[in-house]
């Protein structure tokens, strides 16, 4: 058939074959590059969601507490919710030849923010620091005494942990953390009674509390 054409007509015939050609490689491309790529993205996008949600879940159940003292490694360390004094001090290194922790509740649940001091043998007597103090430093435990009890049958409302004020009766979980978010955001309590005003706590629940609570 080609060898009936003249040669303008064969070249005509050639460019016009090229074009055909391109069109079809170019439609190759956009019909079944592009998709593979978006493809591509979408997965790329979803696994990145996934990595941040899992690290978000992960720092979630984290806590951060300050340890110094007779430690290896004093400073800022991470634990999992629930974590207790002696695993601060394994995340720290563990304990230095003279640390002294028999005034140191070892099974000691932590919270958020606080601060631990381990103590030394070598401390100088009478400048020893409090053991354990909250996000906000008010003391939670000073001296011999790693309880806030100020005396056998009494809780210091201005000091005691969450965990610590749910032995009180009638205080829950909830409650508990009101109390703690209420002393937070406007200081100390100036008297029992003040107890009251954090929601959920009344008249009669005051009074079967009014005995058990202090705060000196």
């Amino acid at each position: 058939m080609l060898e009936n054409l003249s040669v303008k007509q064969k070249r005509i015939f050639i460019i016009v074959a090229i074009i055909v050609g391109l069109g079809i490689m170019y439609f190759i491309y956009n019909k079944v590059g592009t998709p593979s790529s978006e493809i591509e993205e979408d997965i790329l996008v979803q696994n990145n969601s996934v990595e941040t949600n899992s690290v978000s879940t992960e720092e979630s159940n984290q806590i951060i507490v300050h340890i110094t003292g007779a430690v290896k490694q004093p400073g800022i360390v991470r634990l999992e919710e629930g974590s207790r004094m002696e695993d601060a001090i394994e995340k720290a290194g563990g304990l230095t030849e003279d640390a002294d922790i028999s005034n140191v509740n070892l099974a000691y649940v932590l919270e958020d923010g606080i601060k631990i001091k381990i103590p030394s043998n070598l401390d100088i007597e009478g400048e020893e620091e409090e053991i354990i103090t909250d996000d906000i430093g008010e003391n939670i435990s000073q001296g011999t005494d790693t309880t806030s009890n100020t005396s056998e049958n009494q809780i210091n409302i201005n000091k005691a942990t969450e965990t610590e004020l749910e032995t009180l009766p009638g205080i829950g979980a909830e409650l508990a953390s009101r109390i703690v978010e209420y002393r937070k955001q406007n200081g100390k309590f100036s008297r029992s009674e003040d107890i009251k005003n954090v929601s959920g706590i009344g008249d009669s629940k005051f009074e079967k509390l009014k005995d058990l609570i202090c705060v000196k």
